[in-house]
């Protein structure tokens, strides 16, 4: 029986009593729309008189990333501790669903910073652009340079021998597993992806997974102050995190990366935040690798709403809409003019 978001709040507060072993008082709850991959819910509580608030990201019937919740908890644990990143404090995950029904985790609430991707587009933004974009790319070059074993991550994280490989295997069979009907367009980026199949970097590290606008918490003075949604983090190739915050389809301005500035530029900060020198080959191969996984989870969004395994709005939308422009971007990478537009991107 589905709780509503009262009575959700309700047992929030009880089972956080238990677990601090303190008085706990419901004070207000309210639910986050437009989270693809939990529920997710802002509550406000009295612990021992004192107001405290915090974020409770509970598992849905189905979602649009299938991930493992403890590995999205350790692995904010482990940038929490190194510092790398600004994170929320993760509280207590609670793997046995109770009487919330379904798993859950709570985290510290960050009350400082908005996440709104059209926000960036406001007049008073303007001025701060470039100071977010610099720390936002700085922010992705510190965290590339990082072995991940200085993280801790490699304890509960598989080591590919192939980064790039892996990857491109478990997306090409998310694409064959849900697409409701043939995908001409994902099926050539796939050959081109197969026939371009760059070799190791050598270089491996934490990858964020999701690394985009709409994923992190900035301010009006162009401060980041968490970096959100690990749930697809894994430890890969740092170039996969680069291409992924750069798709077209975080920006309505195209010649924008994220909304911020042009490409080049935040390519030149990340190249300095983390000393690697990008090859525009390799990198054409992740950026368009980018778009087919991005695909792969719109046409996964699909699937899930059209077999009803969910009704959630937003999968609709992340399964009509998105799969067009997806389609697009993928359909103007894999033109030859495209292969110019890169290097001289990087020049």
């Amino acid at each position: 029986m589905e709780t509503t978001v009262e009575q959700t709040g309700q047992l929030i507060a009880a089972y956080l009593g238990q677990h601090w072993q303190t008085e706990c008082e419901l004070q207000d709850i309210m639910q986050i729309p437009g989270d693809a991959s939990r529920q997710t819910y802002l509550v406000h509580l009295l612990r021992n008189n004192q107001p405290i608030s915090v974020i409770v990201r509970r598992d849905p019937p189905s979602s649009l990333i299938d991930t493992q919740r403890d590995h999205e908890y350790n692995t904010y644990a482990a940038v929490f501790n190194n510092g790398v990143m600004p994170v929320p404090e993760p509280i207590v995950l609670e793997e046995t669903p109770g009487d919330l029904l379904y798993p859950f985790s709570v985290s510290a609430f960050v009350g400082e910073g908005k996440a709104a991707p059209a926000g960036l587009d406001e007049a008073p933004m303007e001025p701060v652009k470039k100071t977010l974009a610099q720390r936002k790319w700085s922010l992705l070059g510190a965290l590339a340079k990082l072995p991940p074993d200085q993280l801790g991550v490699d304890r509960f994280m598989s080591t590919p021998t192939h980064p790039a490989a892996h990857e491109l295997s478990y997306w090409r069979g998310v694409i064959e597993a849900d697409a409701l009907h043939p995908q001409p367009i994902a099926a050539a980026a796939l050959r081109w992806l197969d026939k371009h199949l760059p070799e190791p970097s050598g270089q491996l590290c934490l990858v964020h997974g999701d690394f985009r606008t709409g994923n992190y918490l900035y301010t009006a003075s162009g401060e980041i102050t968490a970096v959100l949604d690990w749930e697809m983090a894994h430890i890969g190739d740092p170039l996969e995190d680069l291409a992924w915050s750069l798709d077209p389809l975080w920006s309505p301005d195209l010649h924008l990366a994220g909304r911020l500035v042009p490409r080049a530029a935040a390519i030149d900060i990340w190249e300095k935040a983390s000393g690697f020198s990008i090859d525009p080959e390799t990198f054409r191969w992740w950026q368009i690798f980018a778009s087919v996984k991005a695909l792969a989870i719109w046409l996964s969004s699909a699937h899930d709403y059209t077999t009803g395994t969910t009704k959630e709005p937003i999968l609709a939308f992340a399964g009509w809409p998105m799969i067009d422009r997806q389609n697009r971007i993928l359909l103007d990478r894999l033109s030859p003019e495209s292969q110019h537009q890169y290097a001289e991107a990087l020049a």
